[in-house]
């Protein structure tokens, strides 16, 4: 099944019902602030290896926690309680990043983590849009998580531990600040069953875009039959990949 091809400069997207069974949306377009916030807002996100081109995706079921519903292990809870591990936000984002990447290449595992995404989320925490959740001990970071919070969602992008339970800890921080300041929805993409057991589930896309439309401030564009700007001039391809 083809996919549609974005226009370079351009940051707009086809309605997310035009995806892949795999949840494949479209292919190439940019990184920049502009298009990555309508990316989130409409339900879609970056994910590719380097050497690939921008590849744009919209999984149906989608995963995602709700703050009210996390589920703290007994375990967990006595790591809390102890206070291994000290809670800091944005004090480290740059380094969150690359650990994230650095995990997955160090298990023998690409990455989606490029240097162009480095730069891209980089740029959007100093924006103030995106976020990281870290876990410190003994002065060192010790585990984290980074996202990109627009309205009342949070969209979670990845984490790390290098330290038991340190990345949960960092979940268990975002959380407290989502019920503080108001965010409804985490936004955890695909389905893990480590975040499973942590309460998150999945639901159909259908009703996943239902509530980021009540949570998440978005444009009003009138659209056509393929989910883009009624302009002639901005007719876009499907190719197949």
């Amino acid at each position: 099944m083809p996919v549609f091809e974005l226009i370079q400069d351009l940051p707009i997207f086809p309605a997310v019902s035009h995806a892949r069974e795999d949840g494949l949306l479209a292919v190439g377009g940019d990184l920049s602030e502009t298009r990555l916030v309508e990316a989130y807002r409409n339900g879609i996100f970056p994910w590719y290896e380097e050497g690939q081109p921008i590849l744009w995706w919209s999984p149906d079921p989608r995963l995602v926690l709700y703050p009210e519903n996390l589920k703290v292990s007994r375990s967990l809870r006595k790591t809390l309680r102890k206070e291994i591990f000290t809670s800091r936000i944005n004090s480290a984002f740059d380094r969150v990043i690359d650990a994230c990447a650095e995990t997955r290449l160090s298990r023998g595992h690409g990455t989606w983590i490029t240097e162009d995404m480095k730069k891209a989320y980089g740029k959007l925490q100093r924006k103030g849009f995106a976020m990281s959740f870290e876990s410190w001990a003994d002065g060192e970071l010790a585990g984290g998580l980074y996202g990109v919070t627009i309205g009342k969602c949070f969209f979670g992008e990845s984490m790390f531990s290098k330290r038991n339970d340190a990345s949960k800890c960092a979940l268990v921080s975002l959380v407290r600040y989502a019920e503080k300041n108001g965010i409804r929805l985490i936004d955890c993409q695909m389905r893990t069953e480590h975040l499973i057991r942590m309460g998150a589930h999945e639901i159909p896309r259908k009703v996943y875009l239902q509530q980021l439309k009540r949570l998440v401030p978005r444009y009003t564009q009138k659209r056509d039959r393929y989910g883009y700007n009624s302009r002639p001039a901005l007719a876009l391809s499907l190719i197949h990949i």
